[in-house]
């Protein structure tokens, strides 16, 4: 089997995050889901590495395109026509879900609302992320400071 650099960098980020989405829909208070999902060095910083891979090469295609003037449809699906820049969106996808998808995850904890509840609304923000952390937030406002500020205090240290 003969795989591109860029296929490798799909499969390796595609499969990387399932353990995460996982350990976040159905062990949340789980020791392991804290210390893995917990630390962005193991669920989030890996899936930067393949990102930046394909991103170099399109530095300047993609800088050009979005940076002389105003993006439009049109600039945009003239970008997307090529298949790394396609694939390079797919990475951006997952990075993004799997932040937000944490982000939620924490505050789930924080508020202490039971799988029933965070699980469907995980599985949204895998999906369909902005429309998931609405949900999220939604579930979990308490109407008390800044929405972040449930996330922060949710990790007990590992130290």
């Amino acid at each position: 089997m003969n795989m591109d650099l860029t296929e490798l960098m799909f499969w390796f980020s595609s499969l990387w995050i399932l353990p995460f989405w996982l350990l976040m829909w159905f062990l949340p208070n789980h020791e392991l889901t804290q210390r893995f999902v917990g630390d962005l060095r193991f669920c989030f910083l890996p899936l930067l590495v393949p990102y930046i891979v394909l991103a170099l090469p399109q530095v300047g295609t993609i800088l050009l395109a979005l940076g002389s003037d105003m993006p439009t449809p049109s600039v945009v699906v003239d970008l997307f026509a090529d298949e790394d820049v396609i694939l390079l969106g797919w990475l951006h996808y997952l990075a993004f879900d799997m932040f937000l998808g944490r982000f939620i995850w924490l505050r789930m904890l924080e508020v202490k609302r039971p799988m029933y509840v965070s699980t469907p609304i995980l599985l949204l923000c895998m999906m369909m992320a902005p429309i998931g952390c609405a949900a999220g937030v939604a579930a979990t406002w308490g109407g008390k400071g800044p929405i972040d500020t449930l996330a922060v205090t949710s990790i007990v240290s590992n130290e």
